[in-house]
């Protein structure tokens, strides 16, 4: 990706990042009470950590 990528949204539309400008993003996640880094995981939890699903409540159907 040697390109410059521009931002989508209309008000940062002049703004535009090369590759040598970009970091990588440091996901971090609740682990029996407390946060680490996805990156620190082994390769199986990574794995599981990608499947999971975001559960919202609104969508679940309660007991009908």
């Amino acid at each position: 990706m040697s390109e410059s990528v521009k931002a989508p949204h209309p008000a940062a539309a002049e703004i535009t990042l090369s590759d040598a400008e970009r970091q990588r993003c440091e996901v971090w996640t609740r682990v029996m009470g407390y946060h680490r880094p996805v990156a620190s995981f082994n390769v199986g939890k990574q794995g599981e950590h990608r499947e999971r699903r975001c559960f919202r409540e609104s969508r679940a159907l309660l007991g009908g």
